[in-house]
């Protein structure tokens, strides 16, 4: 029976994997996509365990419970600013547990055994063999290079500054080739079991800092790209382990995340100006020569204003963009931008948001934060299809986003943000900056459109300068 069943509920499996992930693409089925991604697991998961046969269940209920607890908890308490941390981490736990998985089979086909061949001939397959290498390698680098990756985004012992080894190339280089010649030493060649499993422990180890490496020189400012690559690397971890085990839907599922994770980090790139080149070796988000870019405390004419001065421009606007950034999850002000524009629509103006790729610290940062507002679907426009549409708004109000915005990139070519495609906010009649100083981006150069005429400045937190407003344009709505 469970011959015929589990092929069966593998294929549903995976069908239903791609369904979701489709789902996934747009903000009006995202919930959708999920649930039906989160039914494809629980196929796989009960045909895994019809396939095994008799198996100790404690163990599974155990797994259930604490890994079930562990993410209810942090989906229920992890907050909107610390999602790019909590991805991160997921994306580390993805391959670990495959690189693990890998290890586990080392164990149990060589070690435990005891006989004299190699892991190759164990497996009966050379194409096996080769998997787990890889399933160890890429898994342990996305582990540790995740765990860098939400040290920076959280601050925590590591600085989210890029930190420039000398000879980290080199270093990165050799630790790769070093990884392959052991791993191919001791799937191939030796045929002593303690042997093997030394080598796949220092292949591991190998992987391990090959993670660090990789991710430590690459600045805040890029953690967008980084996410989605590490994102791409769990789900090529989790194919090789596929092949390893032989389970299809695991290889199915895994390329799917693999290949998925690769087009949106060449999204991110192309949103950053980066080529993809420069994020698979690593060492991006690195500025490591003068660039021709003015320092952040080079401004001259900066115009400040008030909640009421802003109030008195939005009651003659007939259309308004707002652009969020990571200021407007730190502020946690989406549920107060979500007020202000209500109260403009109610007045007849028309409201919509600009999202740009790279806005927050995750692929489609915004989106959520803006969805947790309950801000309709259809009022979040990306970047190439609000761009020409500036240039007929009257109001445009940026809470918390500066290298986006920034005119440089279109108009510096010696700015490190130069050719990075950015919202074109100053073609709009005003633009209002919500920040509180005149501090730079991550980028950490000066945003020339403080500056500008149609410029007006709004010092202050982002949602205590957008509660002033609401009160301001209630206020002015009412008499």
């Amino acid at each position: 029976m469970s011959a015929q069943l589990v092929p069966i509920l593998y294929l549903l499996s995976a069908v239903l994997f791609i369904f979701g992930i489709k789902g996934l693409t747009r903000v009006r089925t995202a919930r959708r996509g999920n649930r039906i991604a989160g039914v494809a697991m629980l196929l796989a998961i009960v045909a895994t365990l019809v396939l095994m046969g008799v198996i100790d269940y404690r163990w599974i209920i155990a797994g259930i419970v604490v890994g079930g607890g562990v993410g209810a908890i942090a989906a229920v308490k992890v907050k909107m600013t610390s999602m790019p941390e909590m991805v991160a981490l997921f994306n580390g736990c993805g391959g670990i547990a495959s690189a693990l998985v890998a290890m586990s089979v080392v164990w149990t086909e060589s070690i435990e055994p005891g006989t004299s061949t190699t892991l190759a001939h164990a497996l009966d397959s050379s194409s096996s063999a080769l998997t787990v290498v890889l399933s160890i390698l890429i898994g342990g680098v996305t582990f540790s290079g995740s765990l860098i990756a939400y040290a920076k985004l959280a601050g925590k012992v590591v600085k989210g500054d890029p930190v420039l080894l000398p000879g980290r190339h080199v270093i990165n280089v050799l630790l790769i080739l070093g990884a392959l010649g052991l791993g191919t030493f001791f799937a191939f060649f030796t045929t002593v079991p303690d042997s093997i499993g030394l080598f796949a422990v220092v292949v591991l180890g190998l992987s391990l800092i090959l993670g660090v490496m990789l991710v430590i020189p690459i600045g805040g400012a890029d953690m967008p790209v980084v996410i989605s690559l590490l994102n791409s690397y769990s789900g090529l971890a989790a194919a090789m382990t596929g092949f390893v085990v032989n389970n299809n839907v695991l290889i199915i599922s895994g390329a799917l995340v693999g290949a998925s994770g690769l087009i949106l980090t060449n999204i991110m790139c192309v949103a950053m100006n980066r080529s993809l080149a420069n994020v698979l070796f690593g060492g991006f988000g690195a500025v490591e020569t003068t660039s021709g870019g003015s320092a952040a405390s080079d401004y001259g004419t900066v115009r400040s204003y008030t909640a009421e001065d802003a109030a008195l421009v939005l009651e003659n606007a007939e259309r308004v963009i707002f652009v969020p950034g990571y200021g407007l999850a730190v502020a946690q002000a989406q549920h107060t931008v979500k007020e202000l524009a209500s109260l403009l629509e109610k007045h007849g103006t028309k409201v919509e948001y600009a999202i740009h790729p790279v806005a927050g610290r995750m692929p489609g940062h915004m989106n959520v934060l803006l969805a947790e507002a309950d801000v309709p679907y259809e009022q979040l426009k990306e970047m190439d299809q609000i761009n020409p549409e500036f240039k007929n708004t009257d109001v445009v109000i940026v809470v918390g986003a500066n290298d986006v915005v920034n005119p440089a990139a279109e108009k510096d070519p010696t700015s490190p943000i130069a050719g990075m495609p950015v919202l074109k906010v100053w073609e709009a009649s005003t633009v209002m900056m919500i920040k509180r100083s005149l501090s730079p981006g991550f980028a950490n150069i000066k945003n020339e459109l403080f500056e500008y005429e149609n410029t007006m400045m709004l010092f202050s937190d982002a949602k205590k300068m957008l509660q002033e407003m609401v009160s301001e344009m209630k206020s002015a709505l009412a008499a």
